[in-house]
């Protein structure tokens, strides 16, 4: 701790103890004990360091007119303190942690309500509980029977919190940890932490004792005390070690089985949790699997549904079971479609007509579908000895379904007509559908069904009746199976046609997100495979699919377009389509429309549409210097010092450029990039008010500078005749602050070479004509390097400081006395 720190901290802990105090900013307390466990954390005494805590803490709990939330501060502060055994130690010699933690005095002064103060008591507890001699205060101050009690608190927060603090006792006192043990971090416990026998067994009956009674549910109102012991025994069998393990499964088998047998639907999922992590820990452990064979038979079908699918979420290799829980999975499609999922025995399936029943409820169908749609991919990797179809049947069967849902299954369907009208216009399930069609692509047999696919997403990008999310995530289907492509004959001429007209159609739609997905589509779609061709036709992805339907217009009209989404969206895709055409060779001076769109995209409100347009002159720049000697692109040089503040594109572009060296003649590419406008969008958001969009520009005004006007010696005959290319700088706007930073290096600089004529910068510094000059000089004139350091270093290096957080709190005290005067307090 600093000494200007030291020096404060004992005011504010005055202000904390002071009676009914309280802070403008809620979260100053947090930051406190943030700040007090880093330096615990970092092996530094906070008692020796700050002896006003330990007076602070016995000040607030004998004064029942403390802030609630000061009290909690003050138990949890407490726990922390005594995390360690020195420090324990001297804290009960104090007699403050009999004072803080006696649970009979908050109930007496009427405080044990609020509950503030039951958490921090619960959490208190758990940072003290580090070691031996804490545990042996918690068993003899006999804190087990009320923490079992906040389990079922009327708070979630603090019954979650009661949960976790009783898991850790068990597992981080577990007395001998075995090899491997993921439960218990061995960096805490190191040597010499096992606690006495008989303190841990004293605690290990009692919640064995607790997790006994309160599984299986007495009446109706004590399910949710069931539903929080699942959660903390699935917690604990997950990580506790063979002694503990095992006593916990004898003690707590006989309840598993009654709560398996009475088939309470609130509690199946944690149920199969717990069965699910006992599997996990205890290997081959013969009532543990009969546990599970007996979840996977359920006689209601969607508490049926729920356990298979959780059983294969976590990934378990039992052949037996794994068939048992794709059967169940397939079960409803194989109704719902008519396809002929699990085999020619499937209507014998023996929960065939309680599935079918379920079924015919919407609410319920509805559901159980969506379950079965998220797990087909899955299925469809499974083996081939347990899977009783072949893996392009459930392909088929999510098409049909897709079908039905959009009313265009023809009614003389295979599939349970009484059914499938459920599941007819549910944008829940198309949504579902299509996400599981998206990822059914790696799917043995797939491609087999590719041409279906195209057509029945076309339908959907047709139908006037898809919402936004199903328009949306029928363009990434559809992105998807053409990134798997390797053949594109299969496209007719009326596919190709529909496409088109959709597109087209869809980009005008009345909706934002309609045309902002749809011109995301076209930007991913010149971006998605340009290395794949058609293996009878010389034409890739984009041209198979759009034909000759150039798509540049259509995304310069959508650079108009009132919401800022749909522009950011068009820039992006302009940019990924510039990139594509220039990959089939054409050349930066066909593409007329490049200086307008980075104008426009440059004069932009939206923050997000201005760094989506320095990502296409970034573009413009790899293309006109990548040959060039020294040029490296901004992706490239800055990935390797990420940061929060950076804007990375979602795509690596590679351009095929020149392949000759640009030592000759690179002062017509610079001139090239200054008559695109390329230099003007870097220099405009350069002085952005925007941070992302500033990074950015500084980052490639940085690269640009290396470029063109290096200052190494072998570099000055390139310099001399770079210097003779210039741009132009408005007298206004961004223009101008580009100026006047010109103009504070000249002063600064007086011996380097004038930029400009003086009168000509005052000029247009007062709003007068623009001034041209040159481009080198200007790149070694604005201080990039410093601006870049200030870009990539955010305000907290200032106002997030312990020591700025100590005078927040002693200002916002001082207001007491000046009630009229506002005070600003950081929040970080």
């Amino acid at each position: 701790m600093d000494r200007e720190c030291a020096l404060l901290l004992p005011g504010v802990c005055a202000v904390l103890a002071g009676s009914g105090s309280s802070l403008p900013d809620d979260t100053s307390l947090e930051k406190l004990l943030d700040w007090f466990t880093g330096i615990t954390e970092a092996g530094g005494s906070l008692l020796e360091a700050c002896p006003c805590l330990l007076k602070l803490i016995s000040t607030v709990v004998h004064n029942s007119a403390s802030d609630p939330g000061v009290l909690s501060f003050a138990l949890r502060l407490t726990g922390l303190l005594a995390a360690t055994e020195e420090s324990f130690k001297t804290i009960q010699e104090h007699s403050v942690l009999n004072e803080v933690f006696n649970l009979q005095h908050w109930q007496e002064a009427g405080l044990w309500e609020d509950p503030c103060l039951r958490i921090g008591w619960i959490q208190g507890l758990r940072s003290m509980l580090q070691h031996p001699k804490a545990l042996s205060f918690f068993v003899q101050s006999e804190f087990i029977d009320p923490l079992l009690q906040l389990q079922t608190d009327t708070s979630l927060f603090i019954a979650a919190a009661a949960n976790q603090m009783l898991a850790h006792i068990l597992l981080f006192f577990q007395p001998v940890p075995p090899a491997g043990c993921k439960g218990v971090d061995k960096k805490e416990k190191g040597d010499g932490m096992t606690p006495s026998s008989a303190d841990y067994t004293a605690v290990v009956k009692s919640i064995s004792g607790y997790l006994q009674e309160s599984l299986v549910p007495k009446e109706s109102k004590n399910v949710r005390q069931s539903l929080q012991t699942l959660k903390l025994l699935a917690l604990l069998l997950a990580q506790a070690g063979p002694p503990l393990r095992d006593k916990l499964l004898q003690t707590v088998g006989d309840s598993l089985e009654e709560l398996v047998t009475a088939g309470s639907s609130e509690l199946t999922l944690p149920l199969m949790d717990v069965i699910l992590s006992a599997c996990s820990s205890s290997g081959t452990d013969e009532r543990i699997t009969r546990l599970l064979s007996s979840m996977l038979n359920i006689n209601k079908p969607a508490d049926l549904i729920h356990a298979a699918a959780a059983f294969l979420r976590r990934g378990h290799h039992d052949t037996v079971h794994t068939a048992r829980a794709v059967r169940i999975l397939l079960l409803p499609l194989d109704i719902m479609t008519g396809q002929t999922l699990l085999g020619t025995i499937s209507t014998a399936d023996e929960h065939q007509f309680s599935v079918v029943e379920q079924l015919k409820s919407k609410s319920s169908c509805i559901s159980m579908i969506c379950v079965c749609l998220s797990n087909t991919p899955q299925i469809t990797l499974t083996p081939p000895d347990v899977l009783p179809c072949l893996p392009v049947s459930i392909v088929t069967a999510v098409l049909s379904l897709l079908k039905i849902c959009s009313g265009n299954s023809p009614s003389s369907s295979t599939g349970c007509s009484e059914v499938s009208r459920n599941v007819i216009g549910s944008g829940k399930v198309q949504k579902c559908a299509l996400e599981a069609l998206t990822t059914l692509t790696s799917s043995p047999g797939a491609k087999e069904r590719i041409s279906e696919v195209f057509t029945v997403l076309i339908q959907y990008l047709e139908n006037p009746d898809s919402d936004p999310t199903v328009l949306h995530k029928s363009y990434q289907a559809l992105l998807k199976w053409t990134s798997v492509c390797t053949d594109f004959s299969f496209i007719t001429d009326q596919l190709r046609h529909d496409l088109v007209e959709v597109v087209k159609k869809r980009v005008c739609d009345m909706r934002w997100e309609v045309k902002d997905s749809t011109v995301e589509f076209l930007g991913h779609l010149a971006g998605v495979c340009d290395s794949i061709k058609a293996a009878a036709e010389e034409r890739d992805a984009s041209e198979a699919l759009l034909g000759g339907c150039s798509t540049t217009p259509l995304l310069r009209e959508a650079l108009q377009d009132s919401e800022s989404y749909v522009r950011a969206s068009a820039i992006s895709a302009l940019a990924k389509t510039l990139t594509h055409r220039w990959q089939q060779g054409a050349t930066l001076t066909e593409e007329e429309s490049v200086r307008s769109v980075l104008s426009q995209g440059r004069a932009d409100l939206d923050w997000e549409v201005k760094v989506h347009t320095l990502v296409l002159a970034e573009l413009l720049l790899d293309e006109a210097f990548s040959g060039h000697p020294g040029y490296k692109k901004g992706s490239d040089s800055h990935h390797a010092s990420p940061h929060a503040y950076g804007v990375v594109s979602e795509q690596a572009y590679t351009l095929h450029t020149h392949t000759a060296t640009h030592t000759e003649g690179a002062e017509s590419d610079l001139a090239v990039v200054v008559e695109q406008g390329v230099v003007s969008v870097l220099l405009s958001g350069l002085v952005d008010c925007d941070r992302p969009v500033a990074l950015k520009a500084c980052r490639l005004l940085i690269t640009l500078r290396e470029t063109v006007c290096p200052l190494s010696l072998g570099a000055l005959d390139a310099s001399a005749a770079m210097a003779t290319v210039s741009c132009e700088l408005p007298g206004c706007g961004w223009g101008r602050e580009i100026i006047k930073i010109l103009k504070m290096k000249k002063s600064d600089q007086a011996k380097e070479e004038d930029i400009a004529d003086q009168r000509g910068l005052n000029g247009a510094e007062e709003g007068g004509d623009s001034v041209c000059v040159s481009v080198c000089e200007v790149l070694r004139s604005l201080g990039l390097d410093e601006r870049m350091e200030v870009l990539t270093q955010s305000s907290d290096h200032i106002h997030n400081s312990p020591l700025s957080l100590l005078q927040d709190i002693l200002t916002a005290s001082a207001t007491h006395t000046k009630p009229g005067e506002e005070v600003i307090v950081d929040c970080y």
